[in-house]
């Protein structure tokens, strides 16, 4: 992955909501990069998921 697409990532990852986020988290498909612990894009996910509360019991449940 390229330092470009690394940023163009990073921009999507700080305009996703909670929820998004933690749909993503439970749905995403196997080797998704932003769970590749190679990559950057991993911390940054995980960081910016916990800054805004990270899983909930209300979140899992709207989840299904």
């Amino acid at each position: 992955m390229t330092d470009q697409q690394i940023a163009e990532h990073t921009q999507q990852i700080a305009s996703m909501s909670r929820y998004e986020m933690a749909e993503l988290w439970r749905y995403a498909p196997a080797g998704h990069p932003y769970f590749d612990k190679r990559l950057p894009l991993h911390e940054h996910f995980k960081a910016r998921f916990d800054r805004l509360g990270g899983f909930s019991p209300e979140i899992s449940k709207a989840l299904g």
